[in-house]
């Protein structure tokens, strides 16, 4: 199975397995999943298609089983708390995020909607959890912050590029 499918399913369960604080789903019901993302569409479409596919792999239709709602801030990363809110309007039962920006407001648009961060860097440094080993609120999902192996990854780069005598690092600041 490939990480990116594996990934798919990690996600499907986590977001169809995720504890709702309202009240049971009455049958017939069509779940709804918000999904926030902070480029357009097609930026988005290999990810959906894994999402979509995973949950196609669990029996999970879209239009059968559940709705999803889509929102794109078109890379104006102030659209996000609107487009949050919006989902939050539509009474989404879990809001699916990629990036900490999204995740960010999807947060501040609501404290009881269960949001499942799709990827994303430090969730204590943001504010997204109060710790990892006991996160509590509304947030989880995965975090691609890995601070601890920076000095493993430039000795495997070293090892891979042994001329290389300089490494450059590109970071955008208003990422947390």
């Amino acid at each position: 199975m490939s990480p990116r499918r594996a990934f798919s399913l990690i996600l499907a369960l986590g977001i169809f397995l995720a504890p709702l604080p309202t009240e049971a789903q009455q049958p017939g019901r069509m779940a709804r999943i918000g999904f926030l993302h902070p480029g357009s569409g097609p930026a988005a479409i290999p990810f959906l298609a894994a999402f979509l596919e995973g949950l196609r792999d669990l029996g999970h239709i879209e239009g059968r089983n559940f709705a999803l709602e889509s929102r794109f801030a078109e890379g104006n990363a102030d659209r996000l708390p609107h487009l949050a809110a919006e989902l939050v309007r539509l009474k989404a039962d879990v809001v699916l995020t990629d990036g900490t920006p999204a995740a960010k407001a999807a947060k501040q648009a609501t404290t009881t909607i269960p949001i499942v961060m799709a990827s994303g860097g430090d969730p204590v440094g943001a504010g997204l959890v109060a710790s990892l080993a006991r996160p509590g609120g509304n947030v989880t999902g995965v975090t691609t912050m890995a601070g601890d192996l920076s000095a493993k990854r430039l000795q495997l780069l070293k090892e891979a590029v042994p001329k290389a005598s300089r490494v450059a690092l590109l970071q955008n600041p208003a990422n947390p």
